[in-house]
């Protein structure tokens, strides 16, 4: 009897430890790891983060199946993925962009939860330094340079006003609000603004503030960007420039500047933070990681939509770029 008390012991302590660190590959029924993969909306730039993390985890060698799940911009259906995930037990739980990543760790408490492009962590609420992860939870922010973003479209754009679209029940875009008046009362510019609720908004909301403003930014905020063909729609007609803080959605050309880290290589930032989990170390002991390396970022011109503003990108700008769209083709350094 004491010797089977003791092996109970000893399995119950096994299990406490699992939960408060990694999974250490921790296997499903079917001999897979189970990675579960939730999105707060389906568009380009999230994708990409999307397959940079399954790229990396099946590059280490993990045998490991993905529920890949999208909340169509929906907090409510994020959080029944949150309950889906923790009822079919994934080994790691992703949260791609803020209020999944928050649904995600409000609901699971006894597996590892790795946030992507969250803006501000601290401020969502899912940790309390950037220097550590918090009990299950720790992640990859999107934060981008916004001042230097404003302080650059004013240089090339010559702005006076500078438009602004963002979702209200958004943490993140909340925070990139702040980032957004700190930047324009730096370059001294008039800041107007306009505030949503779901992506069937963004078109009427770029309409009412287009003929206010010389042009507009866009921050990582992920329900404008689902919508960005018809916000490019309505200023392009207005022939006023687009500065994009998300490289990947401007690709397809519209957006005069855009700026900001890659997101594939995020994903896969990503993706390698789930593959230490997996090996063993626990979510606490991983900082916040952040795109700061210089091959992180990329640069694009749009000379199309410069020329449809009557803007000229300076030369030094544009020897500094690593993409430019020109006559309906994008061409990469």
């Amino acid at each position: 009897m004491k010797k089977g008390i003791a092996c109970l012991v000893s399995l119950l302590v096994g299990i406490s430890l699992l939960s408060a660190g990694g999974a250490k590959e921790e296997k499903s029924n079917d001999g897979k790891v189970k990675i579960g993969i939730a999105k707060i909306v389906q568009h380009v730039a999230l994708d990409q983060i999307e397959q940079g993390v399954i790229d990396v985890i099946t590059e280490e060698g993990i045998d490991a199946t993905f529920d890949l799940q999208n909340a169509n911009g929906d907090v409510n259906t994020a959080a029944q993925i949150a309950n889906k995930f923790k009822n079919s037990k994934v080994d790691v739980a992703v949260g791609i962009a803020t209020p999944v990543a928050i649904a995600l760790a409000n609901t699971i408490k006894d597996v590892p939860v790795v946030f992507g492009t969250v803006t501000d962590p601290i401020g969502a609420g899912l940790v309390s330094s950037l220097d550590r992860g918090e009990g299950n939870v720790t992640g990859m922010s999107d934060a981008i340079p916004t001042k230097e973003h404003i302080a650059l479209f004013k240089e090339i754009a010559g702005i006076k006003t500078l438009g602004y679209i963002y979702t209200s029940g958004e943490a993140n875009s909340i925070s990139s609000l702040n980032l957004v008046t700190e930047g324009c009362k730096l370059a001294g510019i008039e800041l107007v603004t306009q505030s949503i609720t779901n992506s069937s908004e963004v078109k009427q909301a770029a309409e009412a503030i287009v003929n206010r403003v010389d042009g507009i930014y866009l921050t990582t905020d992920n329900t404008v960007f689902s919508a960005l063909s018809a916000l490019v729609q309505v200023f392009s007609k207005a022939k006023k420039p687009i500065f994009s803080g998300d490289v990947t959605g401007a690709m397809e050309g519209g957006c005069m500047i855009a700026s900001g880290f890659n997101y594939y290589k995020a994903g896969r930032a990503t993706g390698e933070m789930v593959v230490s989990i997996l090996r063993g170390t626990k979510p606490a002991d991983l900082p916040v990681r952040f795109m700061t390396e210089a091959s992180d970022s990329d640069l694009l011109f749009d000379l199309d939509a410069a020329k449809n503003c009557g803007i000229t990108i300076p030369a030094k700008y544009l020897d500094q770029a690593s993409m430019i769209y020109q006559n309906g083709t994008l061409t990469k350094k």
